[in-house]
């Protein structure tokens, strides 16, 4: 087992480093909400701040783990700052595009079944919609501007 995933941790084939990029997604998503909700409990700020700060701080704890566990056998070859400045740009949009799918959906669903009973279900499906399509926005555009050789 542990070969097995020795394996699937050096290889550079596209669906290894997919998978490894949705595990680092996982991660940096159980730290934002993580920090969102020690923020909220200290109650130092409102809830839009505390966001942007959890949200800040997983988008930077994901570049790391992107860097030397996802992409780790590109060699970038540039600052460093600017490989971060390039990883928070593509997050960003992939943040909003995941947003509007969330949204878009969300709208559509609740016409379609209506809200009732079924909003909760509604609900966990425009999220799992709008975090694929930020996903594979996040993956790709990560791969083409932030680890490109």
């Amino acid at each position: 087992m542990i070969k097995l995933f020795n394996r699937f941790k050096n290889s550079p084939s596209s669906i290894a480093v997919f998978f490894r990029f949705a595990g680092v997604g996982l991660c940096i998503s159980i730290i934002d909400i993580t920090l969102l909700y020690f923020l909220k409990e200290i109650d130092l700020f409102n809830l839009f701040f505390n966001r942007s700060i959890s949200l800040s701080a997983s988008i930077l704890f994901g570049y790391f783990l992107n860097r030397y566990f996802t992409f780790h056998h590109i060699e970038i070859g540039r600052a460093l700052w600017d490989s971060i400045i390039r990883h928070f740009s593509v997050h960003a949009v992939g943040g909003i595009i995941n947003m509007l799918i969330f949204l878009i959906s969300l709208s559509l669903l609740k016409k379609i079944f209506f809200e009732g009973i079924l909003f909760e279900l509604i609900l966990a499906v425009a999220v799992i919609f709008g975090g694929i399509t930020g996903l594979t926005f996040n993956f790709f555009f990560s791969k083409k501007i932030v680890f490109d050789n």
